[in-house]
């Protein structure tokens, strides 16, 4: 494994277009693209590094990254952290196609089988104009493997066979198959279906509401479809099925209702290549995306679905290199009773069309400039029937916002020497008032407020971020330290007021470090990581009746927008003893942190003092050892949090039991220990 690649310390290079003599598959997937704003805090992850760990979910994905952060134990409430923001600021993607919105604030938006993944590339914070439509915290962009990544040259058809057991505790099967039709062309088909009954936490006792059955179904057909043009078409239907709580990230109790909760996702991803010439090297995605979730005390259902494209060419003129293109996405949501009432009328349309352009120049041989630009165009429509309980209207007149925003960045990139590259970044984002989650779509019929659900004046969210790095790559150590500045000013969020819903309430100032070193010494690898960042909300004036100079963020009071963590450390080894064999261990620690919360609630009367929330710090351990048994028989011993460790990961909800009449919000526990067994036979 690469450690160096795992922690993004890979120095940045010059972004070239693909050789349109080259015909090679592999070489027309994509145009590479190497970024210089925020380089030196990127991060890839690849397929191997995934199968060491035997990755079950996302908090198993980003374990080995102190940068990003997974909060929930429970995995359809699971949510991704980048700087201490929400993966609702983050532009996601699988294969190009974005996910976005949430069907419910208390679940996750973020889900994919960590098996069927080729590679993860993170972006954190606001980066290139490449990034796509409102990255105003960065983007994380999954690719999923394809039949030309399990085949070799002289291989027509292969496949595997996999069973996971997880003592902690569920199975998973899956079966892979992927073949040539031509000498161009491969298709890939995967199926897994995992069960999983309700773990236990460190001091066994069990997660109530963590027990679910999920299944899933891909296919891919890819390869060339003339000179010097690839073509990838694929299908993915995901399906999770348990009994939730109401509230899936906080804990449930003894005697706590479950309810019986269906989640699905299906998407169609098309991707196109044609490399032309140094000139015309074009890039084009389509995507559809239908999901859903339905259960809750009132047997609920909430819908959205999401179509759009990303058309970009690649002009390499010498020393300079453009990207440029046009990128279009559009969401709807529709949300209310299963059963459906004849009151109800409840749905928000948004769409965004942006253009975008991005230069990289090699000014001299040691100094590489990055600069680029977005103007994105939102559109936003609010098509909700406001009722009161007993089915009188309060207001059918939906509002209606467009907003047009410019974003700008620039990077420089200088090389030192062989050694050392010092780098500075500064990019700028833009995002447009977003569909909301269906949940808080349909909980507007309960109000019973005149209040709209918009003003006409609310502002689009804006972030400027800063970074600053220095670099050093040698023969055998690579290391990286960055700073990084970022203000998201206009923040939106919902929280009642005089005026409306939806509100801008200030600005969050995510503020922080990182280091990661990695050394290889003979066939052993050791890794270091850290990062601190204080994530604050700055409040608009007037949002609060005590005019506060700053507010921690934390998922309770801040639901999908960002969370607080406590400085975050990853010690990590791996060594090859022998071609077969390889093993590992790595250790992660939390340090303590407490902050002030319940600013609103103390406003509206509910509590009667800020609270001192105290997030306890925790060490945990993991490791693992992979046997190649054979060409075709692999096993793999993993067993994450050896010590039974009892802890609450920062990026879940906090503890707020010692407050009077809150003892329900409370995040759910971590797994404890997991002895995790796979076997794998290739054929």
């Amino acid at each position: 494994m690469n450690k160096v690649a795992l922690l993004g310390l890979a120095v940045a290079t010059h972004a070239t277009a693909v050789n349109a003599n080259d015909t090679d598959t592999d070489s027309l997937k994509g145009i590479e693209q190497i970024s210089v704003v925020g380089a030196a805090t990127n991060l890839n992850i690849d397929a191997e590094d995934l199968e060491n760990i035997q990755a079950n979910d996302l908090s198993d994905v980003f374990r080995l990254s102190p940068s990003v952060s997974v909060g929930g134990s429970i995995g359809i409430a699971q949510k991704v952290y980048i700087r201490g923001l929400e993966d609702s600021m983050l532009n996601v993607t699988v294969d190009g196609a974005q996910q976005t919105s949430t069907l419910f604030h208390h679940i996750g938006r973020v889900n994919i089988d960590p098996d069927l993944l080729e590679r993860i590339e993170i972006q954190a914070g606001a980066g290139e104009a490449t990034s796509g439509p409102g990255a105003i915290g960065g983007s994380i962009r999954f690719k999923t493997k394809d039949a030309n990544d399990l085949l070799a040259d002289d291989e027509v058809f292969g496949g595997r066979l996999k069973a996971n057991y997880f003592s902690n505790d569920g199975t998973r099967y899956s079966g892979t198959v992927y073949g040539r039709l031509s000498d161009d062309w491969g298709v890939l088909g995967y199926y897994s279906d995992v069960e999983r009954d309700n773990m236990e936490d460190g001091n066994g006792d069990p997660i109530l509401g963590s027990a679910a059955d999920q299944t899933m179904l891909f296919v891919k057909a890819s390869g060339s479809i003339g000179e010097n043009q690839y073509l990838s078409v694929s299908a993915e239907r995901r399906d999770e099925e348990g009994a939730f709580s109401a509230r899936p990230n906080w804990i449930v109790q003894e005697g706590d209702a479950l309810y019986p909760s269906d989640a699905e996702r299906t998407t169609y991803v098309a991707n196109y290549h044609i490399n032309h010439s140094e000139l015309v090297n074009i890039e084009a995605t389509a995507y559809s995306t239908s999901s859903s979730f339905r259960g809750g005390r009132f047997d609920w259902l909430a819908e959205i679905d999401t179509f759009g494209f990303d058309l970009r060419n690649s002009s390499d003129f010498g020393d300079h290199t453009f990207i440029y293109g046009v990128d279009y996405r559009s969401d709807e949501v529709d949300s209310g009773y299963a059963i459906p009432q004849p009151e109800e009328d409840h749905a928000e349309e948004g769409s965004v069309t942006g253009l975008y352009a991005q230069g990289y120049s090699d000014i001299t041989p040691q100094l590489l400039v990055s600069y680029g630009v977005r103007v994105d165009d939102y559109s936003y429509e609010q098509k909700i029937l406001l009722d009161d309980y007993y089915g009188d209207v309060i207001t059918d007149e939906p509002a209606t916002l467009d907003d047009t925003e410019v974003s700008i960045n620039l990077g420089l990139s200088y090389t030192v020497n062989e050694f050392w590259t010092l780098g500075l970044g500064y990019a700028e984002a833009a995002r447009g008032k977003q569909i909301g989650d269906g949940f808080t779509l349909d909980s507007y019929l309960y109000d019973r407020t005149e209040n709209p659900v918009v003003n006409d004046d609310l502002k689009p969210e804006t972030v400027a971020n800063i970074e600053a790095s220095v670099e050093y790559s040698g023969e055998n150590l690579s290391a990286k330290f960055a700073v990084f500045q970022s203000a998201l000013d206009d923040v939106i969020f919902d929280g009642a007021n005089a005026t409306s819903v939806y509100n801008n309430i200030g600005t969050i100032d995510s503020d922080g470090i990182e280091f990661d070193v990695a050394y290889r010494w003979n066939d052993l690898n050791l890794f270091f990581g850290a990062s601190t960042v204080d994530a604050e909300l700055d409040p608009r004036d007037g949002l609060y009746a005590v005019d506060y100079s700053s507010v921690p963020l934390n998922s309770y009071a801040f639901n999908a927008l960002g969370n607080s963590r406590g400085d975050t450390f990853v010690l990590g080894a791996e060594y090859e003893l022998s071609e077969d064999i390889q093993f590992g261990a790595n250790i992660t620690r939390v340090s303590s942190l407490t902050i002030e919360t319940l600013h609103s609630d103390l406003d509206q009367g509910w509590v009667d003092a800020l609270y001192q929330l105290n997030k306890p710090g925790y060490t945990t351990v993991d490791t693992f050892a992979k046997w190649q048994v054979t060409d075709s028989v692999l096993v793999n011993l993993a067993v994450t949090n050896l010590f039974d460790k009892l802890y609450r990961d920062h990026s879940s909800v906090g503890d707020y039991s010692g407050v009077p009449g809150y003892g329900i919000v409370v995040g759910p526990n971590e797994a404890g220990r997991d002895i995790r067994l796979s076997v794998s036979f290739d054929f």
